[in-house]
């Protein structure tokens, strides 16, 4: 069922954490809200699959492959596979993942 929702209504800060909710788990990729109170991060990581932030509130720094980018809100980066990220809130910041999930295709 389709409806209008307001992203920064679906996740709400907590004190000290880091708060996620799903919205779409599909094979083709995820969507998933995050709320980060300020100081909160994520360690560096990689993922197999691109995945686009989109921040809807506040301000974070997210370093892609040893490279700090500032984003905000309204503002949006895409991670590329396989490239080590990291996350930290600068501000009470929220966003939204999307993560997608390359198919992988048999030549015949």
């Amino acid at each position: 069922m389709s409806e209008v929702m307001n992203l920064n209504e679906l996740v709400a800060y907590q004190k000290g954490a880091v708060v996620s909710r799903t919205l779409v788990e599909k094979e083709a990729g995820t969507v998933t809200l995050f709320a980060f109170d300020e100081g909160q991060a994520l360690s560096e990581h990689t993922a197999p699959f691109d995945a686009l932030v989109q921040v809807s509130d506040g301000e974070a720094e997210i370093r892609i492959a040893g490279v700090p980018y500032k984003v905000g809100s309204g503002e949006m980066i895409i991670m590329p596979a396989n490239q080590p990220h990291a996350l930290k809130a600068l501000t009470p910041f929220k966003m939204m993942l999307t993560m997608i999930r390359a198919g992988n295709k048999t030549k015949k």
